[in-house]
Order: C-alpha cells, then sequence, then structure tokens
C-alpha cells in the first residue's frame, strides 16, 4: 500500500504570514495536531506541531504574548517528506526512526497531502488483518 492510499488530501495549512493565534484556531477547529507551512508554490517550509507552540509558550511569558508572532518562527524547518509513491510500511518506519508524528507528503516538488503516524499504523494493521 503506498502514501497516496492513506494521507489526507483535505487539510488545513499555514502560509509563512499565519500567526500563532491562526495556527491553534486550525488545529482546534480542524482536530489536526500539525500544519504545514507552504510557500505559494505549495513547497513545505515547515511543520508547526501543538508540541512545538507548547515549547514556545514555555519560553515566553505566555500564550497570549507570541499570538500575533508568525507561527512559522516555532516549527521544524526544512521538515521530513514522503513522496506519495512511498510503501507505508517504509514511511511508518522512518517517521518512527526519526520521531516525528506527521509528514508532507509529495507529488514533485508539491504538497499533495500529509499523513499521521498513527494512520500508517492503523494501515498496517488492517493489512496485517486481511483487509
Amino acid at each position: 500500500m503506498k502514501l497516496r492510499e492513506v494521507m489526507h488530501t483535505h487539510i488545513p495549512t499555514l502560509t509563512p504570514k499565519s500567526t500563532v493565534r491562526d495556527a491553534v484556531d486550525k488545529m482546534d477547529i480542524y482536530q489536526f495536531p500539525a500544519l504545514v507551512v507552504l510557500n505559494d508554490d505549495l513547497e513545505p517550509l515547515a511543520v508547526v506541531t501543538e508540541g512545538d507552540l507548547c515549547r514556545a509558550v514555555t519560553m515566553a511569558d505566555s500564550l497570549v504574548s507570541i499570538a500575533n508572532s508568525p507561527a512559522i518562527h516555532y516549527g521544524t524547518s526544512t521538515p521530513t517528506t514522503l513522496p506519495a509513491d512511498h510503501e507505508i510500511g517504509e514511511a511508518f518506519y522512518i517517521m518512527l526512526n526519526s520521531h516525528l508524528t506527521v509528514a508532507p507528503v509529495m507529488d514533485g516538488n508539491q504538497m499533495t497531502g500529509i499523513v499521521l503516524r498513527v494512520d500508517l499504523m492503523q494501515a498496517l494493521l488492517t493489512d496485517a488483518d486481511g483487509g
């Protein structure tokens, strides 16, 4: 099974100008633990996770004090990406060994989706059950 079969294709994203407030709002509305910051060519610039924002809060005075800061400043720049035609088993071990919970899925230079590590675990278990 390939990543393109299990990836999320309708996902919220951020722009380089999106604020921490924008990121928190989208994470809450869409119930996604991470968001990808994309440029105009749909190339990932960073991945901002809930954990990244929580770490930023511990370094700042409060969440309110960083609410209007660009979210990209707190994310992982040059994120690990995976090609859409990658096998899910290989992708799972890459994510596991890299301690990633999410990864942008690429078709060429453009992001076409995102995969959560839990999505891959579910797909692997479903495959093992024969269906």
